[in-house]
């Protein structure tokens, strides 16, 4: 019995695992850098963990809050480039979620 590898296939899914990865990164990252530009800055509230992680305190949230929200009031965008950079930002999170999308199918069905 001998072990045949077919290489083609493992570099088929190499270049579409490494295409896949940085379309989804890319199209993350553009969406929050334009989801930024739209003067509406992700905040995330800390989470409360038990042991060895860091929070950070209720104070330093609201602080983070209130610089994220004085970044937005001093942006030099018009409101139709905002709403402009707004939508860029929700087309590039649908385009993510697309790809996620067809390599779960390409997995499902192939």
């Amino acid at each position: 019995m001998s072990i045949v590898i077919d290489w083609w296939a493992f570099v088929q899914v190499f270049v579409t695992a490494m295409v896949g990865s940085v379309l989804v990164v890319g199209f993350y990252a553009t969406g929050l850098r334009l989801l930024v530009r739209s003067g509406r800055a992700p905040v995330v509230a800390p989470a409360e963990f038990t042991d060895a992680i860091t929070v950070i305190s209720e104070k330093e949230a609201r602080r983070a809050s209130k610089l994220a929200a004085k970044a937005a009031r001093k942006s030099p965008l018009t409101e139709g480039q905002k709403r402009f950079a707004l939508v860029g930002a929700y087309a590039c999170f649908s385009m993510c979620g697309l790809a996620v999308l067809i390599g779960l199918l390409i997995i499902v069905l192939g």
